[in-house]
């Protein structure tokens, strides 16, 4: 019984729903250079699926990776966006581009490079997944990446859009 108990925290945990206002908190457009509040990059009456992600996290670049392969899939289905933020600090801010180009990302691409954002949301480690609702309003969190989770997200997605 504790065993279940234990297993069913750990869910309660790593994935959750829930109706956040989003923090104003700047972060950076990498192709732009310009900062920007986090809560004003999202585009009203559409689902946005966040991953924060970081250069060096091998699981952040397989769940995006992943993502990024079935996007235009998903697209014919549900018309979504997807975006990325790198938890990386600002000197990396090179790497982060170099990487997204490298790996052809046509989606945008944001930095929090003093980690405030990540702080604004209350969250310790990447990856980290947040779907902002057609209010834009958190409206569901994971942390962490399993292969296939990426399915998770998406049925997620469609959920939300279809309200």
């Amino acid at each position: 019984m504790k065993k279940i108990l234990f297993a069913f925290v750990c869910l309660l945990a790593s994935s959750s729903v829930f109706a956040q206002e989003l923090p104003t908190t700047q972060v950076k457009d990498v192709n732009t250079g310009k900062k920007v509040p986090f809560n004003q990059i999202f585009e009203k009456g559409k689902v946005t699926v966040v991953s924060f992600w970081a250069t060096w996290c091998v699981p952040c670049k397989k769940e995006i990776k992943n993502i990024t392969m079935k996007l235009p899939e998903w697209k014919k289905e549900v018309d979504f966006n997807f975006i990325t933020m790198s938890v990386d600090e600002a000197r990396a801010e090179g790497l982060v581009r170099t990487y997204a180009i490298s790996q052809g990302w046509s989606f945008p691409y944001f930095i929090d490079p003093n980690a405030d954002l990540k702080r604004s949301l209350n969250f310790q480690s990447v990856p980290f997944t947040l779907i902002i609702d057609k209010e834009g309003k958190a409206a569901w969190k994971h942390i962490g990446y399993e292969e296939g989770g990426e399915n998770e997200v998406f049925a997620k997605v469609k959920e939300l859009s279809a309200k």
